[in-house]
């Protein structure tokens, strides 16, 4: 077995951390080198995730310092950031910063380089960027959607905002849709974030469901600025996000007009052939369901017509297609890996 390859994680305690610890943990390829955290440093990694006691034992979170050390050596083929929104970019240019010898590659999974303009970033998340002469070394797309980018480093698209990627790039890719697109999403506690809020706060959530940001929530104009760049058409994006009384998963219906001529199976048939050559993404016969993919980096799509409409519906695992999984197969192309290494793992379905 060739050797394994290290690889650094920053904002080290958060849900999406913990899968890239799992994910890691099983890749024949990649193996944890180090992973930071500002609040925990020195703390082990197993008083944080039991979950991941086996496979880290020994391990402890280390400072940003540490990190940014073994990224200037060149001890680290690869970083992963999973700082929260508007912390990620300043600590990102502190490790391009210490570049030194380094030629590695980062991952960002938050939303500091989802847009290449900063002012963009800045209207929609209401603070100024945090290093925003770094933008233009991030391509931010599904992986499924960008077979060869021409940047150094990748940004995932956030959670929602991948489900319903996977949904419209190829209808506006195709010309078979208009490109006006009505959308409604439901997810699970999990893509809140680790800390607790009035809306992810157990009692609150269980056997509830309610909207929140109807038609103004942030993944709507990171849907279009996507579709725009790869596709040169800008999306109209209307979104209804829901909270679901579940942990994990995402389930997005996407709904709009077919243009003239196109026919049921021209749609089904564009989705196949958009997503045949990948590993992950699978179009179904049937409404899928989130158990269908939970715990999983695998995505399922069905497609329905009446008429001059049509309904498309994408189930995703929030924190792994959506956040973990996604990023690692950034990672995995960034570093001339096969797409798929690590990330073959069935779902649990009954979790």
């Amino acid at each position: 077995m060739s050797e394994r390859r290290s690889i650094g994680i920053i904002g080290g305690t958060g849900y999406v951390s913990g899968e890239l610890l799992r994910l890691l943990a099983g890749h024949p390829r990649l193996a944890l080198g180090c992973i930071a955290s500002t609040s925990r440093s020195g703390a082990p990694i197993a008083a944080t995730f039991p979950n991941l006691a086996g496979c880290y034992p020994d391990a402890s979170f280390a400072s940003v310092s540490d990190l940014e050390g073994a990224w200037r050596d060149g001890a680290l083929a690869g970083v992963f950031c999973a700082a929260p929104h508007g912390t990620a970019a300043a600590l990102i240019d502190g490790l391009l910063q210490a570049n030194g010898a380094s030629e590695g590659r980062i991952v960002d999974i938050s939303a500091d380089f989802r847009f290449r303009d900063p002012a963009v970033f800045a209207e929609i998340y209401g603070q100024a960027h945090g290093a925003p002469e770094r933008t233009a070394l991030f391509t931010c797309a599904v992986p499924e959607h960008h077979a060869d980018i021409s940047t150094p480093h990748a940004t995932q698209p956030g959670c929602f905002a991948t489900a319903m990627l996977l949904g419209v790039i190829p209808l506006i890719q195709s010309g078979l849709a208009h490109t006006e697109f009505f959308i409604s999403g439901v997810t699970g506690s999990t893509g809140s974030g680790r800390t607790p809020l009035p809306t992810t706060h157990h009692p609150e959530r269980h056997a509830n469901l309610f909207a929140y940001k109807p038609l103004c929530h942030r993944h709507a104009p990171e849907v279009a600025a996507v579709a725009d760049a790869l596709t040169g058409r800008r999306p109209e994006i209307h979104f209804v996000p829901h909270s679901g009384p579940f942990a994990r998963g995402i389930h997005v219906t996407i709904q709009g007009k077919l243009c003239p001529g196109t026919r049921p199976e021209d749609l089904a048939a564009v989705l196949t052939s958009a997503y045949e050559e990948g590993a992950f993404v699978e179009i179904v016969d049937a409404p899928p369901r989130i158990k269908d993919v939970v715990g999983s980096n695998r995505a399922r799509i069905h497609v329905s017509c009446e008429g001059d409409s049509y309904v498309a519906l994408v189930v995703i695992d929030n924190l792994i297609k959506g956040a973990a999984g996604g990023a690692m197969q950034w990672m995995n192309r960034l570093l001339d890996l096969p797409e798929h290494s690590g990330l073959t793992q069935a779902g649990p379905a009954w979790i």
